[in-house]
């Protein structure tokens, strides 16, 4: 048998809840994304609590919450521990996201189920990958690669290729083929006749208008409101789609030279930007060639004003303007606070660009028809004060206080522990190295050398005469030079350069801006105040398409191309998922499976796989040519085993039958017709048709692009009459392939 593949979804089928999926190659565990939503459930989590501590490696796809909002919270409570892969974009972004959604929620509520520590934590385990890198895995996932490839759905999003034994498992969610102003489309010719396609619906009901119009739709929207005196307010998320908008944005303002102010307000809001500016080799190729030619970041933003904190957009001059602000949810966060203010003015317009989570009061408001009223809770920490701030001091006085107590209770034991080993103890010189090892590394952080040390509570035992201290003699070696050093003394540990690099809070780089650093330095006693309200909504509501995803049309075509031996369709509504799964089992492939939560489906290859070895005695008689990056050859040979085994090619011990010739190669019929111009040819094309000079013609018979393209039988066929020129340009044809 193949490659042995188990899927079992966790979280995200037949809904629209977070993505999570448990991949089992071979007995090796891949959890392929770890999202959680923006009402942060628990509940979400329990498949995934059943299957933490066996999970060998988690493959992170995009920087966003449903993708890898709950990663902090498994490892710290749910027994998560494996390696994470990532690209450097979903690293960075993801970690940022994570930051906002915590001082979000911080500033509104007591949220405790993930600190910034987790989150650093959590994000110190992820190894980054850059795009069409192949990674060997090894130990238990010996033999197996990952590879992460251009998803086109946020910066540095990513469809994982997953190959063993020459059969590829791909999981591909949330992709998109069209080129974007800050990004490429995903390259479909990277993944063809995959053994397994694990694939969302999501979008498998939708259809989308083209980029242009659907640009100049958004922004004359927001035009037309400016001048009509509104405010609009865009909530988006953290790091992800809003790039996309931030990028339309600049570049209508700048052709049109409209001077409304745009604000960009997250907690995060200067490093997201900061860090952006040096991704530019994961965008778009009008980007990296943009910079290229002017040496101007696209990410220099000269028409938005970056903000982290409310109180600056408060202070800014009155008049309409533009607010992309997080979360797209409204649950919590700026747009939360900005929409109960904006909603009850009728010139206001709030304009959603993406389908909102289930449940939240964002999915509330696009509905049709939009209520007219909505109940909100205004939540704010503020400081404690009189009673409450005397009250809570004497409760973390008792606290300490008992703290103090029990600690020195555990001294106490220790201290009776070490008397009575030491009465036990032969010969009081006698030093426990492990002791010793441990006493060392207390005493400071940055490793060797010999330290004065004091040890309290030492009582010397009655059977020693002249009980000391632990004293070594530092004998050191010399040269011509003078003391021979040892540099492990002066290596700073990895750990400790970590814990230095990591501000409060914990930007991996000490890096967070300043009015988020704030809070988290506010250490000052406080509490949430919330109070209930019912908001007029009389405020322009309205939804844009912009989550960059392929649309039902797109979908059905690439999955088409691709033609997957296998299809497993996840993350989308019970209606969508059952439209594609019909459409795929017709027109893509038989074996269409639409898993429920926990539900263990075997997709492994019926393809029958095996190693074998190639003899040197048969290899010393191959005669490669050269094919591109590849070198190719004909052998005839049979099979045997070696001394220990294992199969082997051997030459044959009869001579090798004739066979036909073989043509190898792929033509491209407009390079061709290229290469047959500068050799002084007449040629066009006509009718689907190469017409070359007079009597010659060239046509390619067969669907290139059907079942993956290169699969299908393809026959180039040369009609004309026999003359000088059919000759001439099927040698010219000839000299297009490789012979063998």
């Amino acid at each position: 048998m193949g490659t042995s593949v188990q899927v079992t979804p966790l979280c995200g089928v037949y809904n629209e809840n977070p993505l999570s999926y448990l991949v089992s190659i071979d007995g090796f565990n891949f959890l392929i994304d770890c999202g959680w939503n923006d009402h942060f459930d628990p509940s979400l989590l329990e498949p995934l609590s059943r299957v933490a501590s066996t999970v060998d490696a988690v493959l992170l796809s995009h920087p966003d919450t449903l993708h890898l909002g709950a990663l902090p919270y498994a490892m710290k409570q749910l027994g998560l521990s494996a390696v994470v892969y990532s690209t450097e974009p979903v690293y960075r972004l993801g970690l940022l996201t994570m930051y906002d959604q915590y001082l979000s929620r911080k500033q509104v509520s007591d949220f405790d189920l993930f600190t910034l520590d987790d989150i650093d934590s959590a994000f110190q385990n992820v190894t980054r990958l850059t795009y069409a890198q192949n990674h060997h895995l090894s130990g238990k996932g010996e033999g197996i690669v990952i590879s992460p490839h251009v998803s086109g759905h946020l910066l540095g999003g990513t469809v994982w290729k997953i190959t063993k034994d020459g059969e590829d498992v791909i999981y591909a969610v949330d992709f998109n083929h069209r080129k974007e102003k800050h990004l490429n489309g995903i390259n479909q010719a990277s993944f063809v006749r995959p053994a397994v396609l694990i694939t969302d619906a999501y979008n498998a009901l939708n259809n989308q208008p083209y980029r242009r119009q659907k640009d100049k739709e958004f922004t004359d929207t927001i035009k037309k409101t400016l001048r009509s005196d509104g405010n609009v307010l865009l909530p988006v998320d953290t790091a992800g789609r809003v790039l996309e908008l931030v990028q339309i944005l600049e570049s209508c303002w700048a052709d049109e030279n409209l001077n409304y102010p745009i604000f960009f307000l997250t907690y995060v809001a200067s490093s997201t930007i900061d860090y952006v500016k040096s991704f530019l080799e994961w965008m778009s190729d009008s980007i990296a060639k943009s910079f290229e030619k002017t040496r101007e970041n696209a990410f220099t933003l000269k028409r938005i004003t970056l903000l982290v904190n409310k109180s600056e957009l408060d202070s800014a001059p009155d008049g309409p303007k533009v607010v992309l602000a997080s979360m797209a949810s409204l649950e919590a966060g700026f747009s939360h606070d900005i929409f109960v203010e904006w909603a009850t003015d009728p010139k206001n317009l709030v304009l959603f660009t993406e389908r909102a989570q289930f449940g939240t009061l964002a999915r509330m408001l696009q509905a049709d028809p939009p209520p007219k009223a909505v109940k909100v809770t205004m939540s704010k920490r503020v400081p404690l004060v009189g009673e409450e701030l005397i009250a809570y001091e004497e409760e973390q006085n008792r606290i300490r206080k008992e703290e103090a107590l029990k600690a020195s209770l555990i001294k106490e034991e220790e201290s009776k522990s070490a008397q009575g080993a030491d009465v036990s103890t032969s010969d009081p010189m006698v030093v426990d190295a492990s002791n010793t090892h441990s006493l060392l590394d207390a005493a400071g952080p940055h490793g060797g050398g010999y330290r004065d040390m004091l040890i309290d509570g030492f009582t010397p035992p009655s059977t020693s005469v002249a009980p000391m201290f632990p004293f070594y003699e530092n004998n050191s070696d010399w040269d011509d030079f003078g003391e021979v050093i040892n540099p492990d003394d002066y290596v700073i540990k990895d750990a400790d350069m970590d814990q230095g690099a990591m501000h409060v809070g914990g930007d991996m780089d000490g890096k967070l801006d300043e009015g988020s650093a704030s809070l988290i330095h506010d250490t000052r006693p406080s509490k949430v105040v919330a109070t209930e309200l019912t908001v007029q909504v009389k405020c322009s509501l309205i939804y844009m398409d912009f989550e960059g995803r392929s649309d039902a049309r797109s979908i059905k075509s690439i999955l088409s191309h691709m033609a997957p031996l296998k299809l497993v369709l996840v993350h989308g509504t019970a209606e969508a998922t059952e439209h594609l799964k019909q459409h795929c089992l017709k027109h893509v492939c038989p074996h269409v499976y639409a898993p429920q939560i926990e539900e263990t489906i075997d997709v492994t290859s019926d393809l029958c796989a095996y190693k074998v070895q190639l003899s040197e005695k048969l290899m010393s008689n191959v005669l490669f040519k050269k094919l591109g990056d590849y070198e190719i050859a004909w052998v005839d040979s049979e099979a045997g085993k070696t001394e220990n085994g294992a199969l082997s090619l051997l030459p044959l011990s009869t001579p090798a039958p004739p066979h036909e010739s073989v043509l190898v190669g792929d033509l491209k019929m407009a390079n061709f017709k290229q290469f047959l111009s500068d050799n002084g040819v007449q040629v066009e094309f006509a009718g689907g048709a190469l017409r070359c000079g007079e009597y010659v013609t060239l046509r390619k018979v067969g669907d290139a692009s059907h079942k993956g393209g290169g699969s299908g039988t393809q026959q180039i066929v040369i009609e004309g009459p026999l003359c000088e020129d059919y000759y001439k340009i099927r040698e010219y044809l000839y000299s297009q392939f490789y012979l063998l």
